[in-house]
């Protein structure tokens, strides 16, 4: 498996996951089930098969969490010299060249993007543009409204 890049801020957002999964969703579905069979007959229990489920459920969690954590590579932004250039983890303000727009954007993993924060994917279509652009450059980006432009105006590793 390849290793997948990610910030510290979130390698530890997984890792409180993996607790919280462990230690408080792995105990509760247990003490469900065991209620479910408590109650006897478990062939037309619902309560007992939305627990198995449930239990499923977050046992593949914890192993794909695991699994994340195992081949991960931490990242810390305030750690990188990439000579103003666009990498993964930089915070990169641009410029709408139509509109006029200003926005922010950090670089991150793909479990850590939310746009509303500002957090974007590796892989989004706009990252991939901005990959190796430094300020000042122009990112051409393929976008669901069609090809859009952004100005690089500036590039921080925070």
């Amino acid at each position: 498996m390849a290793t997948i890049p990610i910030t510290k801020r979130g390698a530890e957002k997984l890792k409180l996951e993996l607790q919280k999964l462990k230690t408080v969703d792995r105990p509760w579905v247990i003490n469900a089930i065991a209620e479910a069979r408590a109650q006897g007959d478990l062939s037309e229990n619902a309560e007992y098969e939305v627990a198995k489920d449930r239990q499923g459920f977050i046992e593949g969690r914890i192993k794909e969490v695991e699994g994340k954590l195992s081949v991960c590579q931490i990242i810390d932004p305030a750690e990188l010299n990439a000579d103003g250039r666009v990498v993964f983890g930089a915070t990169v303000k641009l410029e709408e060249e139509d509109s006029g727009d200003i926005v922010t954007y950090q670089i991150v993993g793909e479990d850590e993007a939310d746009i509303k924060l500002g957090l974007i994917n590796i892989g989004s279509p706009i990252a991939r543009a901005l990959i190796g652009k430094s300020e000042g450059d122009t990112a051409e980006v393929q976008a669901p409204g069609g090809v859009k432009h952004y100005e690089v105006v500036a590039v921080s590793y925070i």
